[in-house]
């Protein structure tokens, strides 16, 4: 957390504050007055962007819902928090700048959390909190043995067998007498052909299973 970059839009001297402030001093701070230069110049990885309300319009609005890295704006009036995406948080002006501090490690620690829930399988993102699989703007809904299943997939560059399967996720001994993961593996074929046309999601040769 300590490679934090703070991008800050809509008040120079706020961020001028900012680096002059101890509690700050193990950040980057930088100030820009164009929010698409703003969202795209930090990386993704360590970045939190500081918004200032008068300065955002509606097609700002449009522009951020399209990021998922945290935010946080300050505001003067009341602000519709449906006009936001759902990784922000705001804080009203004036606040303490303890107040401040306290909002970004809340912001950034909820976002690393989240980070680390995601797994990148093929074109596929797998969100082991939410047992989801995602791709594009499509999302699926998966039991938790369907998510346990893929994890292993994503831990292995080859083919997972059956009994790797049974062990791992059902913890069943190799020599039990089941169906178990050949009935879980159609089942979770079908419903990925039926939410993404995939038709070859999972794939099986003599080693066992693969994406």
């Amino acid at each position: 957390m300590n490679n934090l970059t703070i991008s800050i839009f809509g008040n120079k001297i706020f961020s001028e504050i900012l680096q002059e402030v101890n509690l700050f001093s193990k950040y980057k701070i930088k100030y820009y007055e164009d929010l698409n230069l703003c969202l795209s110049h930090t990386n993704d990885e360590d970045k939190l962007v500081i918004l200032f309300s008068p300065k955002l319009n509606s097609d700002d609005h449009i522009t951020l819902k399209k990021n998922n890295f945290p935010l946080l704006l300050i505001y003067t009036s009341k602000v519709e928090k449906v006009l936001l995406p759902s990784n922000f948080e705001k804080i009203a002006s004036p606040f303490s700048i303890y107040d401040l501090y306290k909002k970004i490690i809340f912001l950034s620690s909820k976002y690393q959390f989240k980070k680390n829930s995601l797994i990148n399988l093929n074109n596929y993102i797998i969100d082991k909190n939410e047992r989801k699989i995602k791709k594009k703007n499509l999302e699926l809904k998966l039991t938790e043995k369907e998510i346990n299943f893929l994890i292993l997939f994503s831990k292995s560059s080859k083919p997972v067998s059956r009994n790797f399967v049974l062990k791992n996720v059902w913890n069943y001994s190799s020599k039990t007498e089941t169906h178990t993961v050949e009935t879980h593996i159609h089942r979770l074929r079908k419903k990925i052909l039926n939410k993404f046309n995939d038709k070859n999601f999972i794939k099986n040769n003599d080693d066992g299973y693969y994406i």
